[in-house]
């Protein structure tokens, strides 16, 4: 009895383990058709099982070393060869970081579509970061860095305050990540991309924003309302947003001015003395409770720009400071405003991937010395992070329940109802294949 149960075990989790690297394959499938007309068959069936190394090799500080990826990509026993092939992978001229990214820009094509054709609106969320390599000194590209980590460690705490101090400024590279969102659901990753302010490719901030923003304008245009924190707000780039077919939320600082009725002060002025048009209670998904927030809603301009604009402002009750949304979109009623403040929450998804980037995914740790083998190496990471977003759709919702339920339980309630899917699903995975190894289609191509 207990042999064949133990039996039936098996075979159950050798065939999720195969259902789920079917899976991976299908989503990995337009990227290996196009690097299989530029390159070597065996690198094209590497960078497939790297996705997979990475997916379950679990490491905040060594998870993209490549020593430690090759013992996972064949074997322990065979670590070096592992290792020598995705050096070989990177370092190859023959192909570049762009395909990855056209395979992210492609899929974020499917999600819109498919989003519109449910009848949601759909929103793009911009985010800025920084990826932080506070220990290297020769490697390509290094550029000085603010340290977020530094400014988290060193934040007052109870019984612990410090003197305040200038910023903490390290070696990095800075970060800006795109997701493309619904209503609700999962998002899709649209895209990310990584600069350097000296050396041979230096660029700068607004460059290379501009660069996505124009991109993403030729593509989806007034389809999708952009999310921007107040990292972008200020005229240079809503003037370079006012001239391009979009629609857009950005979070304005009180001190910045605007113009209404009588003339140009800070926003926090413009609606000084008004009283809200409606109150609701909202859930804050950060602070975990609900707060009674107040909207109302007055037309202003943007110094210097003849477009009408509209500021939107929740108020978040006691303690709270108030969100100043500048947007685009017209607010002719209570539902309009709501639904702005409800967009602008949204947001809040895209500063997840930060934290599961830097922490689960490990995207600081690559050991490398070239820009474009580092660069490559952090797209198919971006890849493995795109498949768990996939993973939590409602296709895969019957494979994503068995996979949490038999290879990731939780003991109580609290634990089995936290939400915390891509951390369980992940490790859920790892666990899952690492038992029963599987293998992509091209290794087995029969």
């Amino acid at each position: 009895m207990d042999d064949r149960s133990s039996e039936g075990a098996v075979q159950e989790g050798s065939a999720l383990a195969h259902a789920l690297q079917g899976r991976l394959d299908l989503f990995l499938l337009p990227v290996l058709a196009a690097l299989d007309a530029q390159i070597d068959r065996r690198l094209v069936r590497t960078l497939a099982g790297t996705v997979r190394a990475v997916l379950c090799w679990r490491h905040r500080a060594h998870g993209l070393l490549l020593s430690e990826l090759g013992a996972y990509l064949l074997s322990p026993a065979q670590a070096p060869a592992g290792t020598k092939r995705l050096s070989n992978l990177l370092r190859s001229p023959k192909w570049a970081a762009a395909t990855l990214e056209r395979l992210l820009w492609r899929r974020a094509d499917a999600a819109l579509a498919a989003h519109e054709a449910r009848g949601e609106e759909v929103y793009v969320a911009w985010d800025e970061s920084v990826l932080e390599k506070p220990e290297s000194r020769g490697a390509e590209g290094l550029c000085p860095v603010r340290s977020s980590k530094a400014g988290r460690l060193s934040a007052r705490k109870p019984g612990y305050n410090r003197p305040p101090g200038p910023p903490v400024f390290v070696p990095g590279h800075h970060w800006l990540s795109l997701l493309l969102l619904g209503r609700s659901g999962p998002p899709t990753l649209v895209s990310m991309r990584w600069w350097t302010t000296r050396g041979e490719r230096a660029s700068d901030k607004r460059r290379e924003e501009g660069a996505v923003l124009a991109e993403v304008a030729r593509r989806w245009g007034p389809r999708v309302l952009h999310l921007w924190d107040r990292g972008f707000a200020g005229s240079p780039w809503l003037g370079e947003a006012l001239r391009r077919p979009i629609r857009f939320v950005v979070r304005w600082p009180t001190r910045y001015h605007l113009v209404d009725q009588t003339g140009e002060r800070p926003a926090w002025q413009c609606v000084r003395g008004q009283r809200s048009w409606d109150h609701r209670e909202l859930w804050d998904g950060r602070r975990r409770c609900w707060r009674k927030t107040g909207v109302l809603a007055t037309m202003v301009w943007l110094p210097g720009h003849p477009q009408p604009l509209w500021l939107v402002v929740a108020r978040r009750g006691q303690g709270q400071s108030p969100w100043y949304l500048l947007t685009s979109e017209p607010i002719h009623s209570v539902e309009d405003a709501w639904a702005v403040v409800f967009a602008y929450a949204r947001r809040w998804q895209i500063e997840l991937v930060w934290r599961y980037g830097k922490s689960e995914l490990a995207l600081e740790s690559p050991r490398l010395w070239t820009w474009e083998r580092r660069h490559k190496l952090l797209l198919i990471v971006s890849l493995a992070y795109a498949f768990l977003l996939s993973l939590l759709t409602d296709t895969a919702a019957l494979l994503r329940q068995q996979l949490l339920r038999q290879w990731c339980h939780r003991t109580g309630q609290r634990g089995r109802e936290a939400r915390a899917p891509l951390y369980r699903l992940r490790s859920a995975l790892s666990r899952l294949w690492l038992t029963y190894p599987q293998s992509s289609f091209l290794e087995n191509p029969g």
